[in-house]
């Protein structure tokens, strides 16, 4: 409950002592002495209220650079993340809540200012003001505590931050950078940009870029123990890149893991009794909407009958370079955020922001101690998206297509694929699907679930897979196989499996012998090179590849190009055989591309492909859809750069009676800061294959720290 209490006596001339933002100023009483004037203040305090010391935390760095946050409450371990996250990427950190101020276009120029428009159009701070109630006393202490550390670490290195505006932030401008982080991974972003272009209409892109999660059942393992993988590929830099740390409170929490920038809590890891991976999932989730527009009044819009005024709001991008502001217009109806363009207007709904809660999942997920707990702080739906892959050290194992699902109208004159008429309640859904209604499974008999951005329908074997028709066809579950999930299936052993043999599926860089890429592409593999004597060693170098996608491999050189050219020629269209006239076009794209830039054509993928970090950089296996994949940007003279792939690559085992042992390697290293010597130390371990042993065992971590102090020293 609140209470009154004396907070502190100031001198009315010290400007720069400052108040609590999370305190109401209720009453003063001025009175002089000694010639001072001072003020004695009143405050009305929520019991909420904290003033973090930051003594009270410590940050173990280990020899590798990872964080450790030891504190008595979980607020004080989410100041020490933040902080530590901050001394490690503060950039990333600050590009999260750079919308939630309108700076993102005037930090990074025209591509940020899209992400301000974005904030303002999907009412981000709307819905977090609206919804603030819904968040629990004790995640509000937890966001509370995160922010004073990011608020703390900004205001002790003012030389960091990338703008004057943006400090101190608040935990609703931080809430409120979440639901736009949400909003843009549930897919919005590609359909403002579709909207944006005039291009509405586009088939799935089924090549997703990926990630790799694997839950094995101790009655499947040769040593009794529960095996988890948790192998997400994000970008390699940047705000979605994964955070390796660990943190431990008095107050439960003991969780090792990976974060993205602005994490105030592992977003998947392993705690002493149970660990959790994350993969994107492509289940259908947005929807758009074609308002049907008053001739009479260009702002109104037909909803069953009638003429409605859209909601307009005219907002203020600031952009860098560009003196003046910028106004812009934009729109709210009945179905939610709209967009005009060319073809009219156009609307987007879905549940991502509906919503504030996601983080607040993560955190009790964190807390939770077995798979009761674990499923009640998930089956509330407060995270829109990604599937959940679970093992815990109780023998159970779980997997579900998480997700906002709208219940849709099952009409068939209703294209839930395709754009829909928003002129009748008939498309305006109002409900998602209850959690039990998401294909799930927990301890399939045959001992294992995994899933690589695929299907949910092939999560185990055959024997107990669900089946697609037992879901709504209007949900729009996945239903594709991908190369990496053929590759896992092909590799699990009939009987038990080895640990060596786990390791081994994740770091396999075997392509299936059928390809399951969207498009056939077979017809590269078909061309006589006799045909084509220009052509004709880069014919026979492809059609003798064992389609591994090894440093050293020369088809993998010709492949990869191949690849990256056909994806910009054939896009997301609809799934086709590749023509004899385009395999010979990318034949000699190939030829070009590798007589340009090296003046050779017997290329291995190192050669072409590196991993690069600062001014190193190695030589580098992979290539999408790969179990150990990579996807690139141009680099120089004519070499790619990995941008994107494994990130944060984790191994837990569990056993009864004792802690898990956990593995991991992150790609470059703990440090985003160049001079660090953590900026790219894991980088031969990552290339080699290897990884480093972690704990969550207090005494191990602070006897083999290299570094234990409190944030701010």
């Amino acid at each position: 409950m609140c209470r009154y209490r004396i907070l502190f006596t100031i001198n009315i001339n010290d400007r720069k002592k400052q108040l609590p933002d999370d305190c109401c100023y209720l009453a003063f009483n001025m009175k002089k002495s000694l010639n001072l004037v001072t003020i004695l203040v009143l405050f009305f305090c929520s019991s909420s209220a904290q003033t973090i010391n930051p003594k009270n935390i410590e940050i173990v760095r280990d020899s590798f650079g990872v964080p450790h946050i030891f504190a008595k409450t979980d607020a004080e371990v989410a100041y020490g993340l933040a902080w530590a996250h901050a001394e490690d990427d503060f950039k990333s950190l600050q590009d999260v809540v750079l919308p939630a101020k309108g700076l993102t276009g005037k930090v990074q120029g025209k591509a940020g200012a899209a992400a301000d428009y974005a904030f303002a159009l999907f009412r981000c701070m709307e819905i977090t003001e609206a919804k603030w109630n819904t968040l629990t006393p004790a995640f509000l202490k937890l966001i509370d505590g995160y922010v004073q550390g990011i608020n703390a670490y900004a205001k002790a290195h003012p030389n960091e931050v990338l703008h004057k505006k943006i400090f101190p932030i608040t935990a609703k401008e931080y809430i409120a950078s979440s639901v736009l982080a949400l909003t843009a991974f549930n897919g919005a972003d590609k359909v403002l940009m579709g909207i944006f272009n005039n291009v509405i209409e586009t088939d799935p892109e089924l090549n997703k870029k990926g990630s790799n999660a694997m839950a094995v059942h101790p009655n499947k393992t040769t040593t009794g123990e529960a095996f988890l993988l948790i192998n997400a590929h994000q970008p390699n830099t940047g705000s979605q890149a994964f955070y390796e740390a660990h943190i431990n409170s008095e107050e439960g929490l003991n969780v090792h893991g990976g974060l993205l920038a602005g994490g105030p809590c592992i977003l998947h890891g392993v705690n002493e009794n149970l660990g959790w991976a994350h993969t994107v999932n492509y289940v259908d989730r947005v929807d758009v909407f074609q308002l049907e527009m008053n001739p009479a009044n260009a702002t109104q819009y037909k909803f069953d009958g009638e003429w409605i005024d859209l909601e307009e709001k005219t907002i203020t991008l600031r952009i860098k370079g560009i003196p003046v502001a910028v106004k812009r217009k934009i729109y709210w109806s009945k179905y939610g955020a709209t967009m005009k363009n060319k073809q009219g207007f156009f609307s987007i709904r879905l549940g991502a922001n509906m919503d504030i809660r996601a983080l607040e999942q993560w955190y009790y997920m964190d807390k939770a101690k077995n798979f009761t707990e674990f499923y009640a702080a998930i089956k509330d739906q407060r995270l829109s998206m990604f599937n959940i892959t679970y093992a815990d050290k109780y023998d159970t194992i779980f997997y579900v297509n998480n997700g906002l699902v709208p219940v849709r109208n099952p009409a068939p004159q209703y294209n839930w694929k395709s754009t829909l008429p928003g002129n009748t309640s008939q498309t305006l859904w109002t409900a998602f699907r209850k959690f039990n209604e998401l294909p799930q499974y927990v301890n399939p008999k045959n001992g294992y679930v995994f899933n690589t951005n695929h299907s949910s329908f092939f999560a185990t074997d055959a024997a107990n897979n669900l089946k697609a028709e037992q879901f709504p066809a209007t949900d729009g579950w996945e239903t594709w196989q991908n190369n990496r999930s053929i590759r896992v299936l092909q590799q699990l052993p009939a009987d038990k499996l080895d640990y060596a043999s786990f390791r081994k599926i994740k770091f396999d860089k075997q392509l299936p012998a059928v390809l399951q890429y969207p498009h056939n592409i077979d017809t590269l593999f078909l061309l006589s090179e006799t045909a084509y004597p220009l052509y004709a060693s880069l014919i026979q170098t492809l059609k003798s590849w064992d389609k591994q996608g090894t440093a050293d491999s020369k088809g993998a050189a010709v492949f990869l190009l191949s690849y990256l050219h056909l994806a910009k020629k054939l896009g997301a269209g609809a799934a086709r055989t590749l023509t004899t006239a385009e395999a010979v076009e990318t034949y000699a794209y190939v030829y070009d591309y590798m007589m340009k830039h090296f003046n050779r054509t017997d290329l291995a993928l190192g050669d072409i492909q590196k991993l690069v970090r600062g001014d190193k950089e190695w030589p580098l296996w992979g290539f999408p859809d790969l179990l150990s994949p990579q996807w690139t940007a141009n680099y120089k003279d004519g070499k790619l750069k990995s941008v994107g792939g494994d990130g944060l690559i984790m191994f837990i085992r569990f056993t009864k009676d004792a802690l898990p042992q956990i593995e991991t390697v992150n790609m470059y290293g703990a440090s985003a800061k160049k001079g660090n010597k953590h900026f790219d130390d894991q980088v031969e371990m990552y290339i080699q294959q290897k990884t480093k042993r972690m704990t969550l065992k207090k005494e191990e971590v602070y006897g083999k720290a290299e570094r234990v102090y409190h944030p701010g020293e």
